[in-house]
Formats: structure tokens, sequence, C-alpha cells
């Protein structure tokens, strides 16, 4: 009789021991591009990189990599690239949304100011695109290019839509998919180009990534929903208090009455006017203005939990299916547990 896999918490924990020293590369890459004119951006760096994340990008790029026969230096390079656009896109992020906390921690802009935030962004989007270039392959400078412009727009769409009731799926798969999936979809189609493998498997690569990244988001939205503030660093409902009106609301509203449509109208109306009202000021002070828990309770009544995290199960089914046909391989059951954790992560 076998033994059972080891549970996913430890299988992740051993991926995270076998990657580490690609990962410090990684890491030692990212700080070497932290030099500047200005005395204040290595400062606003160094606070940045210190502060944690997963670095799932740069890990999806050396998987990646690894799957498609790849295991040179470029894929630290490239993978340390896609983590600065991340923290670039981290930074500016606050700035929109006023947040004061990022992973538990003062956020830059609260340290430093949403100016200096916002340029410090800029320098790390610059220096991104310096290692991209000094790369030199014009495949993946096309893929890197077409990846800031659909992340800028899926910022810009959701902007559009926020405090808006009316959304719809579709509107909001689209902001996921600019906002979130494509820069996993990129960090694993930039793997597969290292690998030279055919058109079709480098198709299949980024569609994983754009799979997962699917499943990653619409997790991250269920968490806002039931997750401790304790957990995610920032007050529950967070993102409903910035506007943003994700898929277990989106799914209820669907469900629910008229007059319980409209109730939720009124407090998207209320956190709306509040947060016009306190521009610069932090989102746990404005989410004790307002209580939501009226939502809370529309959203559990009509399962947009439970139904969210079906929607996400699903998309991860779709990701493990585009990599079935690869040969298996140590990197290929690291992706599938990455795929797993994307789903069953509790922060």
């Amino acid at each position: 009789m076998s033994e059972a896999p080891p549970a996913l918490d430890q299988r992740i924990q051993d991926l995270f021991s076998r990657m580490s020293d690609g990962l410090e590369l990684v890491d030692r890459a990212m700080r070497e591009q932290l030099e500047s004119g200005s005395e204040i951006m290595p400062v606003i760096g160094s606070h940045v990189l210190s502060s944690g994340g997963k670095r799932l990008r740069p890990i999806l790029v050396l998987l990646a990599a690894e799957l498609t026969g790849y295991t040179g230096s470029r894929r630290v390079q490239l993978g340390a690239a896609l983590e600065l656009i991340h923290t670039a896109t981290l930074l500016h992020d606050d700035v929109v949304d006023l947040s004061e906390l990022r992973r538990g921690q003062p956020s830059a802009n609260a340290i430093w100011g949403n100016r200096r935030a916002v340029l410090a962004g800029d320098f790390f989007y610059g220096r991104a695109s310096s290692m991209i270039v000094e790369d030199g392959s014009l495949a993946i400078l096309e893929i890197f290019s077409n990846t800031i412009r659909m992340m800028a727009e899926g910022e810009l769409i959701q902007l559009q839509r926020s405090f808006d009731t009316d959304v719809s799926e579709r509107q909001y798969y689209q902001v996921i998919e600019r906002k979130s999936a494509v820069l996993l979809s990129a960090a694993c189609e930039i793997g597969a180009v290292l690998g030279e493998v055919t058109r079709g498997e480098v198709r299949r690569v980024a569609e994983f990534g754009r799979e997962l990244g699917i499943a990653f988001q619409v997790r991250d939205d269920v968490l806002d929903y039931e997750a401790p503030a304790e957990t995610l660093g920032k007050p529950q409902c967070a993102d409903l208090h910035e506007g943003k009106v994700t898929l277990p609301l989106l799914l209820t509203l669907k469900r629910c009455t008229t007059n319980e449509r409209e109730q939720v109208g009124g407090l998207l109306k209320q956190a709306s006017q509040i947060a016009a009202a306190n521009p610069g000021h932090d989102l746990a002070s404005l989410a004790s203005e307002l209580d939501l828990s009226p939502v809370l309770e529309l959203v559990k009544r009509y399962r947009g939990v439970e139904d969210s995290m079906r929607r996400a199960q699903e998309h991860a089914e779709k990701a493990s299916a585009t990599i079935a046909a690869f040969p298996d391989s140590q990197a290929k059951s690291a992706l599938l547990d990455l795929l797993e954790y994307s789903v069953e992560r509790d922060h």
C-alpha cells in the first residue's frame, strides 16, 4: 500500500525550501536595482522589498522554465524584473486605494507620502524595463509591454466601476484578468519562452498562469469577506469600502430581492460619500464610519462566498488541464501544488 502524499502545507513548505536558492538570487537581483541618484529611493525600495510577500511571480518564472527544460540564469533576472513590476503596482495601488497598510506594515505612501510613493513605483517600472531590455528577447519584451498596458487598463476599468451595483460578471472578470491574472500568465509564458518549446506549449503554459491568476484573485476576493482583519492585515470588507464590487457580492446581487439590492446600493453610496469627504484618511478609520454587516449577512444568506469558491475551483481545474500533457516532473508537481494553494490559502 503506497503512502499518502504529504499535506498541502508541508508540500508548499518543501517547495519554498527547494526554491530558496533561486529566490535568494532573485532578491539579490532586485536589490541591485535600488541604486539611485536619489537618497530616498534606496530607503523606500528597501522598505517595500523587505515587507514580505509570496514571491509568486518569480517562482512561476523559475518553475515554468524548469518545466520546459531551461534552468539557466536568465530566469533569475526575468523573475526579478516581473517582481519589480508587481512591486510597482502595489505602490501605485496603495496610493489609489488610500491604503495605510501593506501586509500588516505601514505602506510607503503612509510613511513618505503619495508623491514619493508614486515616483518610487515609476522608478521600479523603469528598472524592470531595463532588465527586460538587457535580456535581449523581443518576444519577452512584447509580453512585458502588453502586460503593463493591460494592468493599467484593469485599474482604469475598476475605478470607472467603483461603488456600482450594476457591475456585471463579465466586467468583473475583465478587471481581474487584467489586474491580477495577466502578470501570472506573463510569468509562466516567459518561463516557457526560455524553454524554447513550441508555440502551442508556450500558449498552454501561459494559459495555466492565467487560470491560476483568476483562481488566486477570486480567492483573494472571498478572503475579504470571511478572513479576520488580523489575518489579512487590513479591515474586513476593505474592498467594499474602496468601492470594489467583487464576485461574492456580484453573485449575491443577482439573487437578492429588489429591496435588498437597494439596501446594498444605499450602503455603497454612503461608503462613496465617506471616502470622498475624507481624502487621504486611512482605510481603518473609513471602515469605522459605516456598518457593512447587512452586506455580510446578505452574502452569507445567498451563498456568495461558497459559490465564488466553486468558481475558483473551476478555474483551478482548467489550469491543471492545460499542463496535463507535460511529462511528470518536480516542476510540474510544484506548479500543481501552487495551484491548489491558490484556492485554499487563508491569507
